[in-house]
């Protein structure tokens, strides 16, 4: 969850709300060309998007992770389906590649004849050589990036920085928490990987921002998708007194978010818009869509100006992804979420900074 743009992530969003956020984001600013490569050096595509000149677009999509997960690699190809759909295009996707497998499954999509090869985390970016090879010649490339992926000519990026939606996770959490006098909050994910491991620090510090005296009880379950060891994690932290959780999971989200709406421990989401999901409850939208950074590309794509070669940056405060929304009726604590993300566009709060006096 960089499982999530270069984290592959977490779990996501309901079809439902994707659909729906993704409509606002394609005539914003979020649609802007990002900044290009190092050298500057940038292409279009003639032909775009039908780049292989064949009559028809396809678009190849690649995920690391279960496409059905209700979460965040479902939401990849969610907001890919729904934008195909509109203009007729075609989609062919393969979830649950091995990072081992994903050149070869690169190589296999150009073979195809696809117009676009769209990796849905940074996990698989082992497939990107691919992209110079002659059978790619003629292919488009995105790619959720993370700092370990290098700007190169062919490909798109598209990034955001983790420290500022968790963080602003955190500052939420911590809002809640101190409505109600608490001080103990959980963090539940998979394996102990550096994304995860940073994801609880900086949202450990951002409840600290408004609980000074918080905690934050960190358990690794060692698979994102095992919803038996997610309930496990969940009903440990309950039994120590933690009054709201996040489940920083992929498909075992659904799992650990009702078993914590039994226990009336507080949750949030880890990518997607649920605030009006019944069956799990989230207290919290966390939400660094990936199928809505996807849809701005894809538009620019339909419009033949996709350049290849640079990197779109999503900014809290800036951009309309990645936000942190409070379910329900609180405009109070909706005011001072405002006036957070605004400080980060703007630079008063320095989001790595806080990460580092206030997350260990």
């Amino acid at each position: 969850m960089t499982k999530r743009i270069g984290r592959a992530r977490v779990a996501l969003a309901a079809t439902a709300a994707v659909s729906l956020t993704l409509v606002g984001c394609a005539s914003n600013d979020a649609t802007a060309p990002g900044t290009s490569s190092g050298d500057g050096t940038t292409t279009v595509l003639s032909g775009q998007p039908d780049t292989n000149g064949d009559g028809k677009v396809v678009i190849g999509v690649l995920s690391p992770g279960d496409i059905n997960d209700n979460g965040y690699y479902e939401s990849f190809v969610v907001g890919a389906e729904a934008f195909a759909k509109e203009k007729g295009w075609e989609i062919i996707k393969r979830g649950s590649v091995p990072p081992t497998e994903a050149l070869n499954a690169a190589r296999a999509l150009c073979q195809q004849g696809v117009d676009m090869v769209a990796l849905g985390a940074s996990e698989l970016k082992d497939a990107i050589p691919a992209s110079e090879e002659p059978a790619c010649a003629k292919t488009a490339w995105y790619v959720p990036s993370s700092e370990n992926i290098p700007q190169t000519p062919r490909v798109v990026l598209a990034s955001d920085d983790p420290n500022q939606s968790m963080l602003a996770a955190g500052y939420a959490a911590g809002l809640l928490m101190k409505e109600q006098n608490a001080t103990k909050a959980g963090f539940v994910t998979g394996n102990e990987v550096d994304f995860a491991i940073n994801a609880a620090k900086a949202f450990k510090a951002g409840i600290r921002m408004v609980v000074p005296e918080g905690d934050l009880t960190i358990t690794y379950t060692g698979d994102f998708d095992d919803s038996a060891k997610a309930r496990e994690a969940v009903q440990a932290q309950v039994s120590a007194g933690v009054k709201v959780i996040y489940p920083y999971l992929g498909g075992a989200t659904d799992a650990a978010a009702k078993l914590a709406n039994s226990r009336n421990v507080l949750t949030l989401t880890p990518g997607t818009d649920r605030c009006d999901s019944t069956d799990p409850r989230f207290d919290i939208s966390v939400i660094f869509d990936p199928g809505a950074y996807f849809e701005a590309a894809l538009t620019q794509f339909a419009d033949g100006e996709l350049e290849l070669g640079t990197k779109k940056t999503w900014q809290l405060g800036v951009d309309p992804y990645p936000t942190v929304k409070i379910c329900g009726d609180k405009p109070e604590l909706d005011k001072q979420m405002e006036t957070f993300a605004a400080d980060v566009a703007s630079g008063k709060i320095d989001t790595n900074a806080e990460v580092t006096r206030l997350g260990s």
